[in-house]
């Protein structure tokens, strides 16, 4: 209808350069404290890369359970989307403090000069906030405070392909994950977003929540009760953001507890997004989980819930 804003399938997604050898990265922490070691552990893997890493001046800041006070955080964060020399940032942890920042991100600096930026959990609200200003594609991914055990050579592969290549992205349903019991037949197409749930749930009526209107929309979560996702869930509906939504996929449901006799969180989930008349594809290795792989929020996706695939290119 003439007037209306454009869908998020009709925009054109800016896709930044992919890194090469050589390039400068920037880590930067804008939410919670990073652990050194682990770390340590990040910058390693990004110098097998081939990068030449920077850490952001605040990154080993304190304040409360922050990585510095808000100017500090602030401050590397908009450094880092300055600077030209530098080709990526990525950030150190999550936890929590994105939102108390992110008012101040300097979007011209993004617009001018897009740049790969990796994160995920906390930095949704960031990745929403560059792709409803700028239309940057983004990296829902690892953090620089590494863990093997929970992310390991597979899913280094994964990061470094995702942002040193133009490799289609292609993930297959895991079985063993709890969210692969959530599904609704069909393919879909469309930009994919989405992040964090509890984060989405959160920037709803905020410049960071992304237009869902044709796009796949895709959330994961951790540390959530079956009642929170459908809570959360619930409130998506109401405010009608899912209305018009072209599929769903869904990452990790990352330590869900389970009570005999009541819904477990697939069951929760499966009963407020079964009815939407869209296809679903759950068990997707992205999340908080053993095993998170890489996407590239943004770029156009098709999801095949009969092959069990989310195809990114």
């Amino acid at each position: 209808m003439a007037g209306e804003p454009a869908s998020a399938a009709s925009l054109r997604a800016v896709r930044p350069p992919v890194l090469r050898p050589g390039d400068r990265v920037r880590i930067v922490a804008p939410a919670g404290i990073p652990d050194p070691a682990r770390l340590a552990r990040g910058v390693q893997i990004l110098r097998g890369f081939g990068l030449v890493v920077e850490l952001g001046e605040h990154v080993h800041d304190r304040y409360g359970y922050f990585a510095g006070t808000d100017e500090a955080r602030l401050a590397d964060l908009n450094a880092a989307f300055r600077e030209r020399g530098v080709r990526g940032v990525f950030a150190a942890r999550g936890g929590y403090g994105t939102q108390r920042i992110i008012d101040g991100l300097d979007l011209a600096a993004v617009r001018r000069d897009p740049k790969i930026f990796v994160g995920f959990s906390d930095l949704t609200v960031l990745i929403g906030r560059l792709w409803r200003a700028a239309r940057l594609v983004s990296f829902y991914g690892p953090m620089m405070a590494w863990t093997d055990t929970r992310t390991g050579p597979v899913e280094i592969e994964s990061l470094r392909s995702a942002v040193m290549t133009r490799a289609p992205v292609v993930l297959t349903r895991d079985p063993a994950e709890r969210s692969a019991a959530v599904a609704v037949p069909g393919t879909a197409t469309g930009p994919l977003l989405g992040g964090n749930l509890t984060m989405l749930q959160a920037s709803l009526g905020t410049p960071d929540f992304p237009d869902l209107r044709g796009a796949i929309l895709l959330f994961e979560d951790t540390d959530e009760a079956p009642y929170s996702y459908d809570r959360m869930l619930t409130h998506l509906r109401r405010a009608g953001v899912l209305r018009h939504v072209a599929g769903i996929a869904i990452g990790q449901f990352t330590n869900a507890p389970v009570t005999a006799g009541q819904w477990t969180a697939a069951q929760a989930v499966q009963d407020r997004v079964g009815d939407l008349g869209v296809p679903v594809l759950g068990g997707l290795r992205v999340g908080h989980g053993i095993g998170q792989l890489t996407l590239p929020l943004g770029t156009r996706a098709r999801i095949d819930v009969a092959a069990g695939t989310l195809t990114c290119s």
